[in-house]
Order: C-alpha cells, then sequence, then structure tokens
C-alpha cells in the first residue's frame, strides 16, 4: 500500500498582500513519500496526482488480465488524496490512452491492439447486411443473435433496429416473423479518383 501524506507549513502571511492564507498554504506543502524524502510540491496537487497515475500505469501494465480501473474511493482510500486528484488522475491516464469510460461512472483498461468501433449500433447493425453480403429479401439475423454478436441488451438493439426499419432498410418485425432486407445499403463513395 503507498501511503501519501500531506505535513502544513506554519508561516505567516504578510498582511496587505491580498493573498488567502488557505491558497498559500497549498503551495507550500510538501509531500512526503514511501522512502520518507521530501519532495517540494506546487499550489495543485500536479506532482500529487501525477505520481499516483505512474503507479496505476504501472500496475495496469504489470497485470495483463487487469481490465477494470481502481474506483475513485479505492484510490482515496490508498494515497489518502480527495476526489479531485483522482479524477486528474483519470483525466490523465484517459488521455495517455490507458483508460476510457464506460457507460456509468467506471473506467476500464485500454490494452494496446484493442480495436474498438465506436460508431452508433444502427451504422454497425448496417455493416452486417454488407458484410455478411445478405441479399435484398434475405432473413435478417436475429435479435439474440445480435445481442451477443454487438454485446448490447435487447432495448438497445430495438432502437438500433428501428432506425433501420425508418430508413427503410429492413422489415418491420412481428412476432414468429423474422425480419428481412429491404433494400441494400447505400455505399460512400471515395473522393479519391
Amino acid at each position: 500500500m503507498t501511503t501519501l501524506a500531506f505535513e502544513p507549513v506554519i508561516f505567516s502571511v504578510p498582511a496587505g498582500t491580498g493573498v488567502r492564507r488557505k491558497k498559500y498554504m497549498a503551495g507550500l506543502r510538501n509531500l512526503r513519500g514511501e522512502e520518507g524524502r521530501r519532495v517540494s510540491q506546487q499550489a495543485s496537487p500536479r506532482g500529487t496526482f501525477l505520481k499516483i497515475a505512474e503507479v496505476v500505469r504501472a500496475r495496469i501494465e504489470a497485470d495483463p488480465k487487469m481490465t477494470k480501473m481502481p474506483t475513485a474511493a479505492d484510490l482515496m482510500g490508498e494515497f489518502n488524496v480527495s476526489r479531485g486528484v483522482v479524477l486528474r488522475v483519470f483525466d490523465v491516464l484517459q488521455e495517455q490512452g490507458v483508460a476510457e469510460r464506460v457507460a456509468g461512472s467506471r473506467l476500464r483498461v485500454v490494452r494496446r491492439g484493442d480495436a474498438i468501433d465506436r460508431r452508433p449500433l444502427a451504422e454497425r447493425l448496417t455493416d452486417v447486411i454488407t458484410n455478411d453480403q445478405l441479399p435484398v429479401g434475405a432473413t435478417f439475423p436475429s435479435s439474440t443473435k445480435l445481442c451477443a454478436r454487438f454485446g448490447v441488451s435487447r432495448p438497445t438493439l430495438a432502437k438500433a433496429l428501428q432506425k433501420l426499419e425508418a430508413a427503410g432498410l429492413l422489415s418491420e418485425s412481428t412476432q414468429g416473423k423474422p425480419r428481412t432486407v429491404l433494400s441494400l445499403p447505400k455505399r460512400e463513395e471515395s473522393a479519391s479518383p
């Protein structure tokens, strides 16, 4: 467990400077690391959140099975820092491409070589017609198969399929009758000759 603790510095603020005591004290805090050596810190907790980000990044690189980032509460308790510092840690890790936000407020670990299609589900479903080479009149895959293929819930899939029905690509769904392809999607022409 890594602990980082702040030690306040006692001083007197010159009268008439207009500097608030709290902000002035924050600029003069010192950080004490595991080795017990003192590292000076600026007014913002910049040094702290960068060091924590490096520790988390090292853990991610050391554990290839790690898929979820630690929660904010876990990092706050482990490093004895505020939520604001932890949120800055998450921002740094996102900028570095190590983490990304998922549904809710969780972050997941991003590994090199992970290719994730970020396009809307309706566009990815349109690709099913072209990639699976479905002709007009062919049966479109079932909702169960599509949910498993794209890793989405049935309500999410239903909304995307409604968009394709409205665009005239698929027939409407009725109970017991599979969807069929009504028309092929238009291919985008490349601008190069």
